[in-house]
């Protein structure tokens, strides 16, 4: 019974310490031996009530120490592994990471190129656009002249028919009025009445 009690304090005493050297960055190898050699002792058994001498503890905990050494080399290869793997695995996410840079810098080149494009075909357009309004407008100005000459034209002949007409009027009246006085100095009267007759 006296060697179980030794054997509870030994679960008990590296259970002591935190885990947190195992989690936190590992400046040696050596301190990496003991973190996972810790982990491997089992869970510590429930606190039993008897009292145990704290000398026993300390000399047990330097039997642990001295069976280390043995599984060192296993350890040291696993941490030599997991270091490699994790190296590898950083390697894979600063490639990865590197392709995702180059692939949306392409994708951006291209997306820019394609605006300028279109930004040169949309001012290529506007320009043909203006040069074309301009020719209309140019060809809208010549039209409205020419119809604007075309209109006094019309008023031109329109006025000189007046004019003629204005003229033969005058004529027709002085004619009536030269035919009247004859009529009236000779007593006679018109032989056509109104032209209707």
């Amino acid at each position: 019974m006296a060697e179980e009690v030794p054997k509870k304090v030994e679960s008990e005493t590296p259970s002591d310490p935190p885990p947190a050297p195992a989690t936190a960055p590992e400046p040696a190898e050596a301190p990496k031996e003991v973190a996972e050699e810790k982990s491997v002792i089992p869970p510590p058994a429930p606190p039993t009530e008897e009292k145990v001498d704290d000398s026993k503890a300390l000399a047990i905990v330097e039997n642990t120490e001295e069976e280390k050494p043995a599984e060192g080399s296993i350890n040291r290869d696993a941490v030599l592994a997991r270091v490699s793997t994790e190296k590898r695995l950083s390697l894979i996410k600063a490639w990865e990471e590197s392709e995702k840079s180059k692939a949306e810098n392409k994708a951006h080149k291209k997306l820019s190129a394609i605006g300028s494009w279109e930004n040169r075909k949309k001012a290529t357009i506007e320009a043909d656009l203006k040069k074309k309004e301009e020719e209309l407008e140019k060809q809208k100005a010549e039209y409205v002249e020419k119809l604007k000459n075309k209109e006094a034209l019309i008023h031109k002949e329109a006025e000189e028919k007046r004019a003629i007409i204005e003229a033969k009027r005058g004529e027709d009246l002085l004619k009536a009025e030269e035919v009247a006085a004859k009529y009236r100095a000779t007593g006679t009267a018109p032989k056509k009445l109104l032209g209707c007759f």
